[in-house]
């Protein structure tokens, strides 16, 4: 597998988790007053899932300017 496939799968991954977290902290917060570890769950999700999306957004922009700048310097 490579590379891409790795960081998709890696964000698939990170959505499920995130998802679970946000649930638990709505389901605690109908409990009661949450302990503040249950609030702040789903924010390490949250940032990976930002770095692993931008990186997905820009890769097709990347390989794109590379591959253009390829083919200038073959010409």
């Amino acid at each position: 597998m490579n590379w891409n496939a790795w960081v998709r799968q890696i964000h698939r991954w990170l959505s499920i988790i995130f998802t679970v977290t946000v649930i638990a902290n709505f389901v605690a917060l109908g409990l009661g007053e949450p302990p503040a570890w249950v609030v702040y769950s789903p924010l390490l999700p949250l940032f990976l899932l930002l770095f692993s999306g931008l990186y997905m957004f820009v890769l097709p922009y990347a390989t794109r300017w590379r591959g253009a700048g390829r083919a200038v310097g073959q010409e």
